[in-house]
């Protein structure tokens, strides 16, 4: 471990010296932040709520269905033959079961459905993101605003890129009093 800690200092003391020879920029923006404020993120929620809707309906209907038969069930099990209640019994385990599984492909259908969604408004984020770091010089460009995820903890307002990834993406930046 104190190896490791010496090695450390040994690098990151290079670090140091190599960055006062040339200048080392660095950059930091919110992709949450510049999402919520592009045109685009409109038509792809509401994409998806319909999307969400269809199946949140169709579980529903699949739910009431099974309830009726259980509900069938339950009124007519005194009458029923034993052989009848036995098959009754299996069946309602199979519908359970195929309800359960129908559930689980619905929730990973709709995930899979989010990110198709949304990976066009990534990927157009990310090439801006290239775009300001390649053009503005930028060594490297971090993530912040993001719960658990942060890259950069703390850091001075000069070095926030929003703005110019808001440029690059054609919106309109909100000014101070927005944000």
């Amino acid at each position: 471990m104190k190896r490791r800690s010496v090695i450390f200092v040994f690098v990151f003391t290079l670090i140091a010296f190599s960055s006062q020879a040339q200048e080392f920029k660095v950059g930091y923006t919110n992709v949450e932040y510049i999402l919520s404020l592009m045109p685009e993120l409109k038509g792809v929620e509401t994409e998806y709520k319909g999307f969400e809707t269809q199946i949140r309906n169709s579980i529903q209907a699949k739910q009431a269905e099974l309830q009726a038969k259980v509900q069938d069930y339950q009124t007519n099990v005194q009458s029923m033959t034993e052989l009848v209640r036995a098959d009754k019994e299996a069946e309602l385990t199979s519908l359970q079961e195929r309800f359960q599984k129908y559930q689980q492909e619905a929730q990973q259908s709709a995930q899979k459905k989010q990110s198709e969604l949304f990976a066009p408004l990534f990927e157009k984020i990310g090439s801006a993101i290239k775009e300001v770091q390649q053009e503005s010089g930028y060594a490297m460009i971090l993530s912040t605003g993001t719960q658990g995820l942060d890259v950069v903890l703390a850091a001075d307002e000069k070095y926030d890129v929003n703005n110019l990834i808001f440029k690059k993406l054609g919106i309109d930046p909100p000014t101070a009093a927005q944000n």
